[in-house]
């Protein structure tokens, strides 16, 4: 048995100004600090000694190659990233950036923001733009019915309000 898996599909290359400027600022917080930081230590934990049964040396080295996989996918994505900053100029369809707010099966309303995938945020209710859900909404307008296939099962939706300022009070 192999350990080669087929490549992921590509994501959707945008991502809000905000969104943008947190991954900067992530990739500056690893590269200047915290990969410095665990270096120093993983230096300390290797003049130890035996190397093989020094746990903090293999944690620290575990640590730093976990760091250095963020640093790289920092480093590739941010110039691939496309950054959104203004409202479309059709505010009344769902496009990248909207807050929408939608009736499900059961009548309960959720409000969602459609960000790009680097920047999702389930507390927040924000859902990546590749989502089974955004995809449905994508180009819908209020009172426009739309239907995705969710992990549990076809879900309906019909769209309430839809926002680009901020996230709408519940109503």
């Amino acid at each position: 048995m192999s350990r080669w898996r087929p490549p992921q599909p590509g994501s959707t290359a945008v991502i809000t100004r905000a969104g943008f400027e947190s991954l900067r600022a992530e990739l500056d917080v690893l590269w200047h600090q915290r990969r410095p930081e665990v270096v120093r230590a993983l230096a300390a934990a290797a003049a130890e000694g035996d190397r093989s049964e020094n746990a903090e040396y293999v944690y620290r080295k575990k640590q730093l190659g976990e760091i250095d996989r963020r640093v790289r996918y920092l480093s590739k994505r941010l110039p691939a990233l496309r950054v959104i900053e203004h409202p479309p100029t059709r505010t009344d369809t769902v496009y990248f950036g909207a807050w929408v707010c939608v009736r499900d099966d059961d009548g309960v309303r959720h409000d969602y923001r459609i960000v790009g995938p680097d920047e999702i945020d389930p507390a927040r209710c924000w859902i990546s733009i590749d989502s089974p859900l955004a995809r449905a909404l994508l180009g819908k307008h209020v009172d426009d019915q739309a239907e995705a296939m969710l992990p549990s099962g076809m879900h309906h939706f019909e769209v309430c309000r839809i926002d680009y300022a901020s996230k709408p009070e519940s109503s």
